[in-house]
């Protein structure tokens, strides 16, 4: 059975969602726990709510701290990695193994998986990272230090808050000439 909790952060509402006390989802924050609430329900069809197990305490404690602007390594967190494409959860270990504070390009992840041809897999297999921070996607880039992509609400603009709160250094995007076709998405930290 899946279960899920939901714990506050400095910028909104997160949560977790575990089964046997393996990690098999994450959701950033929203600014109304009720919005994390419908997140889980969608993604697990089920679930139930209730306390997280002691295991997942220092997740939680991290991802809070992370969200006050302090750095913090999840990298033991638990994850349930069989839940997850065999070429995904590759992607995942190498992505979980970079320290914050650094970056790796999505070349360099599929240089490592054996084909630099494999980065726009890589890129397509970070989109679908079921535990955003904790296999810390945020942490790969674009080539030439450029941050490339990133799926959570805020899209780049988290993706660059993220990386600047871990000290990494990178490259910031060149101001668009192109007229926005919608208003920006706020990020995680607006």
């Amino acid at each position: 059975m899946t279960h899920y909790t939901l714990f506050e952060t400095e910028i909104g509402w997160a949560g977790l969602a575990w089964n046997d006390k393996c990690l098999v989802g994450v959701h950033l924050p929203e600014r109304e726990p009720d919005t994390s609430r419908r997140s889980f329900e969608r993604r697990f069809p089920g679930a139930v709510e209730a306390p997280a197990p002691e295991s997942l305490a220092p997740t939680i404690a991290g991802i809070q701290a992370l969200m006050r602007g302090e750095k913090a390594d999840l990298s033991d967190a638990p994850l349930d990695i069989a839940r997850v494409p065999e070429f995904n959860a590759r992607v995942y270990e190498i992505a979980r193994a970079i320290p914050p504070g650094e970056t790796l390009t999505y070349g360099e992840i599929a240089t490592k998986l054996g084909d630099k041809l494999l980065a726009r897999d890589v890129g397509a297999a970070l989109g679908k990272n079921p535990w955003p921070i904790v296999v810390p996607c945020h942490r790969v880039t674009a080539a030439n230090g450029k941050p490339g992509g990133f799926s959570a609400r805020g899209g780049v603009n988290t993706k660059l808050k993220l990386l600047t709160i871990e000290g990494a250094a990178f490259v910031q995007p060149a101001p668009s000439k192109a007229k926005p076709t919608s208003a920006p998405q706020p990020s995680l930290f607006d």
